[in-house]
């Protein structure tokens, strides 16, 4: 009966406890120490793409030696000892009987390039894993001296992974992660809650400058009371009508959004302590808003792909959906920032070549 290595025998402590990856790569591994000449059959991986650090080192070792002639490789072990000692550079607890047993626990070494596909898939999550953890952490570094470039820097790092991985695994249409969103992240919206009463306040008092932050939406705002006010504000704004606590209180009864039970005279006096400016406070708001925005990406793509019965398929269009939430809000960012790229002038298309109108060419056909 094949025998299957224990994670700390051979004294081999880089191995995790087994996952069904890892017996992939065991059964890819011996068919390619069995059978060298099946790397040629291998595509989509590379030393990184194997979890452990044994078998990354005995990987690296059998795709750079020479390859053994066939009829000598049946006889004997010599190319097995040469895999060895190259692999034990990078990774000392290898021993050749746990060669031996790599060998003896792939059940077909034709199926190598199966195998190979399922390593590559299983990377291809630890790497989207890797690179949302990356995003969520990044929102939290408060000492980053330019924050939202550097989170918008790494928002472009997790796409370029999910479009190298729809390269590799081209994602299916309508096959999306079976996993469900994680709710978003409970915060302290102590000081978000003091800002955007400011800002209810200041463009309650100056509704002039309402129309240039339109990039600033409901939605950017934490709560549901300021959100609803803040679109009463560009509701009055829009439809020029006159702009003060007083209208601003009644719009708000208008849309039910007193029905929760708040306070008409706390919301009446919040509309009259105004300070700094519209553009100010609508700014900070909206950073917020992509700050959560990308970490609730983050954390929605890092759900994905902890579960590993997600395909590459359904991580791709997970991912893909997550990340246009983003895009949205950069857009919106830029608008504010004044940072807009430049479209791109379209070159013109090329002129379709008509018949000849030139009475030469006239002449010669009547010539015919």
């Amino acid at each position: 009966m094949p025998h299957t290595p224990e994670p700390d025998e051979d004294n081999l402590d880089a191995i995790a406890p087994p996952q069904p990856v890892f017996h992939v790569e065991q059964a890819l591994l011996g068919a390619l120490l069995l059978d060298p000449h099946r790397l040629d059959d291998v595509s989509g991986i590379t030393v990184d793409s194997f979890s452990t650090a044994a078998h990354a080192a005995l990987y690296a070792a059998i795709s750079t030696l020479p390859r053994p002639d066939p009829a000598e490789h049946a006889k004997n072990t010599k190319w097995l000892d040469r895999v060895l000692a190259s692999a034990l550079e990078e990774a000392r607890g290898l021993t050749a009987s746990y060669l031996h047993a790599l060998v003896q626990v792939c059940p077909w070494p034709r199926h190598a390039p199966a195998y190979a596909r399922m390593v590559e898939a299983e990377h291809a999550r630890r790497r989207l894993l890797t690179a949302a953890e990356r995003l969520v952490h990044t929102v939290h570094d408060v000492s980053l001296p330019h924050l939202v470039q550097t989170v918008l820097a790494e928002a472009d790092a997790l796409a370029a992974v999910v479009d190298d991985i729809a390269n590799r695994f081209p994602p299916r249409s309508g096959v999306l992660p079976h996993t469900p969103a994680p709710p978003p992240t409970a915060a302290d919206y102590t000081e978000a809650v003091e800002e955007e009463q400011l800002l209810l306040a200041t463009a309650t008092a100056r509704p002039d400058d309402i129309d240039a932050v339109r990039w600033l939406l409901p939605d950017d705002l934490t709560l549901p009371l300021h959100a609803g006010l803040w679109q009463c504000l560009t509701t009055l704004a829009r439809r020029d009508e006159p702009i003060d606590p007083v209208t601003v209180l009644w719009e708000a009864q208008q849309r039910g959004l007193l029905d929760d039970g708040s306070d008409p005279g706390e919301v009446l006096r919040m509309l009259t302590e105004p300070a700094g400016s519209v553009g100010h406070w609508a700014e900070r708001a909206l950073q917020r808003s992509l700050r959560a925005t990308a970490e609730h990406t983050g954390r929605r793509i890092e759900t994905y792909a902890g579960d590993p019965a997600n395909t590459p398929f359904q991580l791709v269009v997970g991912a893909r959906r997550a990340l246009a939430d983003i895009t949205a809000v950069r857009t919106r960012w830029r608008h504010a920032t004044g940072t807009v790229p430049p479209q791109r002038q379209r070159p013109a298309p090329p002129t379709r070549a008509g018949p000849p109108t030139t009475m030469a060419a006239r002449t010669a056909r009547a010539a015919r």
